[in-house]
């Protein structure tokens, strides 16, 4: 994967992105949001925020930061968040998650839906998701992974040549994702139709 060819994909998708990913991906977003059992006065990171799906899901007590590198999927969360009156959505940037801006400890959750297979370098922002999270707080990753199904896989390696042009790697394999980011999992579950993609809960033990 590379950036260029993630930001052109994502500038083609942002005008039908929620007509045709609301839907499909709206299970694995409401359950991650849910398992993160947020307390009032939390503040929450959602890595990849894109156009502000899962925005109106979060308790208003809790505050909320979104960033992600599409700025054409940033402005469609930002008129999101005026037309919904989100005020607890503290801020929405533009930001490489490979690269954040935020210091060490500034969050107690951190989420990625639907991110670490269109990420360059997936190990690199998981890393810089444990950075910015707190001691003991809890990751959380939605991602479609390779499929256990011969056949799926096999399908899935097909098109894997074909990352660069629809901005995500469909042969992404959860146990090298394991091996390599070293996640402390506590829960591991499928989400959306047929279980396809998978949630990941994870304490950030530092």
């Amino acid at each position: 994967m590379d950036i260029n060819a993630v930001k052109s994909a994502y500038r083609r998708y942002a005008p039908g992105y929620d007509l045709c990913f609301g839907p499909i991906l709206d299970q694995g977003r409401r359950k991650a949001v849910a398992k993160m059992n947020c307390r009032p006065g939390e503040r929450v990171l959602e890595v990849g925020v894109g156009t502000g799906l899962s925005l109106p899901l979060y308790e208003s007590s809790v505050q909320v930061v979104g960033i992600d590198i599409s700025p054409e999927m940033l402005e469609r969360a930002e008129v999101l968040r005026e037309r919904l009156c989100l005020g607890n959505v503290a801020a929405l940037k533009e930001m490489d998650a490979e690269r954040m801006a935020f210091p060490a400890d500034s969050f107690d959750k951190v989420v990625a839906m639907y991110v670490v297979s269109v990420a360059p370098d997936p190990v690199r922002v998981v890393n810089e998701m444990r950075r910015v999270c707190k001691p003991d707080g809890e990751l959380f990753i939605v991602n479609h992974f390779r499929h256990p199904n011969r056949l799926m896989g096999f399908i899935e390696r097909l098109v894997s040549p074909l990352s660069n042009m629809i901005g995500f790697k469909p042969d992404f394999s959860l146990d090298e994702f394991l091996r390599k980011t070293q996640l402390d999992v506590l829960e591991r579950m499928p989400v959306n139709f047929f279980g396809y993609w998978t949630m990941l809960r994870a304490t950030n033990r530092k």
